[in-house]
């Protein structure tokens, strides 16, 4: 006799593993319940060497911007910038920041600051931002630079260097 049907209630906890289960089986999201799992990844880089003298936080780079459409107005972003930092002379800062739109989500003095104290400095820096932007609208997240007491700062620099913007957006 064919077997037509398999009652879940007959199917004991374990007994199914991974090898079990077909590679092109499709398993639907709304099964994969959960606060915190990562729903969508979005990436952007840059290794073209950029620099500003401007004291205002401007735009780093078009190509280091990424535009994520949150999937429910409950989710939450976390991105994840790594770049390189030049101070061009010594008693500066140069500073780095995430930008939603027109908001600065670093605040006044932005996420990363490089110190050139005596002498011009190079420095490979992270930062990260969990963001609740509140949408299900196409929301972009830009790095801006800017320099504070120094003539220049350099972002890719020494060039060839390359620098990243990852966005994750995290189910609430």
């Amino acid at each position: 006799m064919a077997l037509t049907r398999i009652q879940s209630l007959g199917i004991t906890d374990g007994t199914i593993v991974n090898a079990d289960i077909n590679a092109s089986a499709a398993i639907a999201s709304t099964k994969l319940s959960g606060a915190g799992k990562v729903l969508q990844v979005i990436t952007a880089t840059d290794s073209t060497q950029r620099n500003t003298t401007s004291a205002s936080f401007v735009t780093a780079s078009n190509t280091l911007s990424v535009s994520i459409t949150p999937s429910s107005a409950s989710n939450k972003i976390f991105i994840l910038v790594t770049c390189c930092l030049y101070v061009a002379n010594s008693g500066g800062y140069g500073q780095a920041t995430i930008f939603r739109g027109a908001t600065n989500l670093g605040g006044t003095y932005g996420m990363a600051v490089v110190y050139g104290g005596a002498s011009t400095v190079l420095s490979g820096v992270s930062f990260s931002n969990l963001d609740s932007p509140n949408t299900t609208s196409a929301t972009t997240y830009q790095v801006y630079i800017r320099q504070y007491g120094s003539t220049q700062t350099y972002l890719n620099e020494p060039s060839p260097s390359t620098s990243s913007i990852t966005v994750f957006e995290i189910a609430g």
